[in-house]
């Protein structure tokens, strides 16, 4: 894949899907995309606060918690205007939240506010208006609206998990971000490989991972399923070698503290039968209007990404199946 797709996709006009749902909105009204802002005026007067569990340092304008930066992540959580995320073919649930998060050009190390590169990079996220990673996630939800690049790449809409299996029954797996963009991709790790025609337009869950942070947010990815600088291909692969820190470890028996969770988190499951492997992957939203842990992933029962509760709820907490077999989170 060459860097001017990548760039095509980028610079393209992020909008509002035109769907029969509202999927994002801006509180109190719902704004254009040109219109949408993240966040609030750029303070001088920032206080910077060490906090443990997972070590990490939060950043205050007076007494709001305006970023937070883990030590050996990039993802930053920011503080910005309140938006709902929503599906309501898949469910009734709704996720507001005033966390926008983004990547910052390298891993957060203590002491790193000294750099000088973090007050420049800070005042620009801060009133950046691109989508985050919650805003480009749901633009691969069922209807989302479709946009091509300058290369005639579609780089987002809706997209399914994978092609109907030869048997009829399922679908198939193996659908990675390439094979949605149907383009070939050359990796960091040196890998080099073409998409699959018969999964143009599909992504698996691990697949939507890498296309939300990898293609779209352009975190680094790999070919293989092994430890490098970037994000390796698999849900298991993602959670025992991927870079970054994990907030909540595999102890192998089911997660029920979520205290360390941040939106944003990579969250991971053993939901298949057969071997004892980590076999689905999803992005944490959040808390929903429930009260629940609500997460995305893309999932074959709906075919594609979704919020939603079709096929298994999206939660971490409910005793459901995927509440069951949560495992352990890996912040990128």
């Amino acid at each position: 894949m060459s860097t001017a797709l990548r760039a095509g996709a980028l610079l393209g006009v992020i909008g509002v899907a035109a769907a029969a749902f509202v999927y994002f909105e801006q509180e109190p009204s719902a704004p254009s995309a040109e219109q949408q802002s993240q966040p609030q005026a750029v303070s001088e007067g920032y206080t910077f606060e060490r906090l443990d569990n997972p070590p990490r340092t939060v950043v205050r304008d007076g007494q709001t918690v305006t970023a937070t930066m883990t030590d050996g992540a990039r993802t930053v959580v920011l503080t910005g205007q309140s938006r709902t995320f929503r599906e309501p073919k898949a469910t009734k649930a709704e996720v507001t939240t005033n966390a926008w998060v983004r990547l910052a050009p390298q891993a957060w190390r203590q002491g790193e506010e000294q750099a000088d590169w973090f007050r420049p990079w800070l005042t620009k996220a801060l009133s950046d208006n691109t989508p985050d990673v919650l805003a480009v996630a749901m633009e691969y939800i069922d209807g989302a609206a479709a946009e091509k690049n300058a290369e005639g790449v579609r780089f987002r809409g809706d997209a399914a998990f994978g092609p109907v299996a030869a048997t009829g029954a399922g679908r198939l797996e193996r659908s990675d971000f390439y094979d949605y963009l149907g383009v070939p991709w050359s990796f960091e790790d040196g890998t080099r490989t073409k998409p699959d025609s018969n999964h143009y337009g599909a992504v698996d869950c691990s697949g939507f991972v890498r296309l939300v942070y990898g293609y779209r947010m352009d975190y680094p990815l790999l070919g293989t399923n092994t430890a490098g600088p970037g994000l390796p291909r698999r849900a298991y692969a993602m959670a025992e070698f991927g870079p970054g820190i994990t907030p909540i470890p595999n102890t192998g028996r089911r997660v029920t503290a979520y205290d360390s969770l941040q939106t944003g988190d990579l969250v991971f499951f053993e939901v298949e039968g057969g071997a004892d492997e980590l076999d689905h992957a999803g992005i944490y939203l959040g808390v929903d209007s429930d009260g629940r842990h609500r997460f995305m992933s893309s999932r074959e029962r709906i075919n594609g990404p979704t919020l939603g509760d079709v096929g298994g709820t999206s939660l971490l907490d409910d005793g459901g199946m995927y509440s069951r077999g949560f495992r352990t989170a890996r912040r990128i």
